[in-house]
């Protein structure tokens, strides 16, 4: 099953708990803190395998998550940091975010790859907090969350070159003859459902092979969805040269009329297309109406500069010529491949908190009070007269006075609640 779009939950690991723990020795009878940090959680890392050639994996499998760090021991000792946790996808994957649609990566050679949520910080271990004041610290941090969110797969066939056209203009047939591909070929449209791909060997003295795509179900809407083409407009982007293959016959549709359909179809979708290089392959020539088509299209065709091949998927008759033609365009063409621009993402002050009022309650928010809380161990009155102070150093409490807060109000953060006191 071929699967070029997905959409998946991606979690790195907590970091470890740092731990609380004192030096216990026979003749040491006061010994100090030593309570180590905890290790840091996993990344989730997004890898190229060049052996993979679809999404189909994600099909089954949407939740994915790292390890967390282990956490602190005493004697100082620190946990283990866990290893990162690595999705393989095909060459060609763009990875985007499923809130924004922002592109964050572009995958497109072996090798590559892109870290698509961090893994936490361990939490800091009693000893880290010892001062002149606090001889015997009794807390300690619980390890920073990972980073989570849901992303969007999208793959982008690498082919050389693309083989668009009306469905039953004979686009796997030809692919058939010039490659040793065997697409499911019918005489009804939509035959084929998914991107076909084939290896041409041109041959005639020319050193390397192409890759060559059969891209289905474009039809007059494509790029608002009819049909089958929006799905796999986007496997056109990365080609060099596209191979736009007529029904000369004329019994569906006048071929000149489908040429310009199509490519208005492609420019609709990306601009990028105007600068694509076309090869018209004048397909079915065999038949007899075809030749009359033949000789009014061509004459039309090469006014515009397009260069036109007769050829016939069923014969075999023109295959050679039209293969020889596109290897020897491609030798011309620098391989460098079309890349999706990644959304550059500035850094931006982020305020330490907002507040919102609800009559007594006041929602305080902010990725930096959120990591406070989840960092702190609620359960240990130490701990938390920390957090109370930091909450002061920041601001926090003058600004809920400023806002009406009262003693016995609640302050929710995250999924704590606290109670307002002076």
């Amino acid at each position: 099953m071929f699967v070029d779009r997905a959409k998946i939950f991606v979690k790195a690991g907590d970091g470890g708990n740092g731990v609380v723990a004192f030096r216990r020795e026979k003749y040491v009878p006061r010994g100090g803190p030593n309570g180590g940090d905890g290790g840091r959680g996993g990344d989730v890392v997004i890898a190229v395998d060049s052996d993979l050639s679809t999404l189909m994996d994600f099909k089954y499998r949407v939740h994915y998550k790292a390890k967390r760090g282990e956490h602190g021991q005493g004697s100082n000792k620190i946990g283990r940091s866990a290893e990162n946790l690595i999705i393989n996808v095909p060459p060609g994957t763009v990875i985007k975010d499923s809130e924004t649609g922002d592109v964050l990566a572009d995958l497109v050679e072996a090798g590559h790859s892109f870290v698509v949520a961090k893994g936490g910080r361990g939490g800091k271990g009693n000893a880290r907090f010892t001062s002149s004041i606090h001889r015997a610290p009794d807390f300690a941090e619980k390890g920073e969350p990972g980073e989570e969110r849901w992303i969007i797969l999208e793959l982008k066939l690498l082919a050389d070159v693309g083989l668009i056209g009306f469905p039953n203009a004979g686009k796997s047939t030809l692919l058939s003859r010039m490659t040793a591909a065997s697409p499911k070929i019918a005489d009804y449209p939509f035959t084929t459902l998914s991107p076909n791909l084939g290896v041409v060997n041109p041959g005639f003295g020319q050193d390397n092979g192409f890759v060559l795509a059969d891209i289905p179900g474009l039809i007059e809407g494509a790029h608002e969805g009819q049909g089958l083409g929006y799905e796999f407009l986007r496997h056109v982007e990365r080609t060099r040269v596209l191979i736009h293959v007529l029904d000369m016959s004329g019994l569906e549709r006048e071929p000149l009329e489908g040429f310009h359909s199509i490519n208005r179809e492609l420019v609709k979708y990306s601009e990028k297309f105007l600068k694509k290089p076309q090869v018209i392959a004048a397909n079915k020539i065999d038949l007899p109406e075809a030749q009359k088509n033949y000789e009014k299209t061509k004459l039309l065709l090469e006014k515009d500069g397009y260069v036109v091949i007769p050829v016939s998927g069923a014969t075999g008759m023109g295959v050679k010529e039209l293969t020889k033609y596109v290897g020897e365009m491609l030798a011309k063409i620098p391989k460098i491949l079309s890349v999706e621009q990644v959304k550059e993402y500035k850094i931006v002050e982020e305020k330490p908190f907002e507040i919102k009022r609800d009559g007594q309650l006041f929602y305080v928010s902010g990725r930096t009070v959120e990591r406070l809380v989840a960092m702190t161990d609620l359960e240990n009155e130490s701990a938390v007269k920390r957090l109370q102070r930091t909450f002061r150093r920041m601001g926090l409490d003058d600004e809920l006075k400023a806002q009406g807060i009262k003693p016995g109000d609640t302050v929710k953060i995250s999924d704590s609640e606290f109670y307002f006191v002076e």
